[in-house]
């Protein structure tokens, strides 16, 4: 499946695609037929899906696994959004003669409108720390981390980076280049990416011990993928700091975005570190000059200052995984 702009989907945006597919459009449009859907019809499944109608649990493969759907109106919006694409290909291939989703006016999805205030910064430093203090046991067995390193290390590089949760967990150390400052992502949701790094970030990317090209920085605490129970993890480093509920990884982008625009940064610039389409993102090379290093600093900075309080910028130290990852 291609985008709008002609490249291949990446394997997680189809993984998304399918999930909105079998958790909302085959449960209520299965049984039409494609040339008979309606305007009406795209409009009454938009607000069945925000009210909740196809919210469902689904067992999966794995022990405990479970896909939950939940609906609302943010998850109808871009339901219907999809609706739209998979028509406009109905369209192309002669199944009908119009686009039913066109003129369909969706809820606004306010995703990207969430940002860290000064007090959700430094809940989430005491969370990162709290998170990271060794737990005792009442047997002779050593004590552990309350979340595991390694989720709590991405959370933080997150934080300093405004990268997505996907292009962090799915770092390798052949990614990076800490002499350079630089990680070059060959499958970012915009193409080939090369990510400019604040030197608070190659910090905590130091703590993680380098590995091998191939392995992951932030590997899972076992098997073998990218770490699939980030969000859950997350939400325990959140809930260890006292940050609200509705902050989700994504927040961390948004927000460091907004940072570096209160802070007089252009556009360009901010796009280059967070890696927009445009904006320089997909230069083939970076210099070290370059005005984006300087950028990185001073966010990352700014970042560690907020999450410490206002009291300091230093990079807090995190136990390193590699050698405490169980074989």
């Amino acid at each position: 499946m291609l985008t709008r702009r002609g490249a291949s989907k990446r394997a997680s945006t189809l993984l998304t695609d399918r999930s909105r597919i079998d958790g909302h459009i085959r449960p209520l449009l299965v049984t039409m037929k494609v040339p008979a859907v309606t305007r009406q019809d795209v409009e009454g499944f938009m607000h069945d899906v925000a009210e909740g109608r196809t919210r469902q649990r689904v067992k999966l493969g794995k022990p405990r696994a479970l896909s939950i759907v939940r609906g609302g109106k943010g998850a109808a919006a871009r339901t219907v959004g999809l609706l739209g694409a998979l028509f406009t290909y109905a369209v192309k291939k002669g199944m009908r003669p119009d686009n039913p989703v066109t003129g369909t006016v969706r809820y606004a999805d306010g995703r990207r409108e969430r940002r860290l205030t000064d007090v959700d910064y430094a809940a989430l430093g005491k969370g990162l720390t709290a998170a990271a203090v060794i737990q005792p046991r009442s047997d002779d067995k050593p004590g552990k981390a309350l979340v595991w390193p390694a989720a709590i290390a991405v959370t933080r590089f997150l934080a300093l980076t405004g990268w997505r949760s996907g292009e962090a967990l799915g770092l390798t150390w052949g990614m990076v280049d800490l002499a350079r400052r630089t990680a070059t992502l060959p499958m970012s949701k915009t193409g080939h990416s090369i990510r400019p790094l604040a030197v608070a970030a190659c910090n905590v990317l130091r703590t993680m011990g380098a590995g091998n090209a191939d392995a992951l920085v932030f590997p899972p605490s076992r098997g073998k993928g990218t770490m699939s129970g980030f969000p859950s993890l997350f939400a325990r480093i959140g809930k260890a700091g006292g940050l609200a509920p509705d902050v989700t990884p994504h927040v961390l982008r948004h927000s460091f975005a907004s940072l570096g625009n209160d802070l007089g940064l252009t556009e360009a610039t901010i796009g280059a570190l967070v890696g927009h389409k445009g904006g320089g993102v997909t230069r083939g090379y970076i210099h070290a000059g370059d005005a984006v290093f300087p950028a990185a600093d001073r966010i990352a900075s700014a970042t560690l200052r907020k999450m410490e309080g206002e009291t300091g910028a230093e990079v807090l130290g995190v136990p390193s995984v590699m050698a405490r990852r169980p074989a």
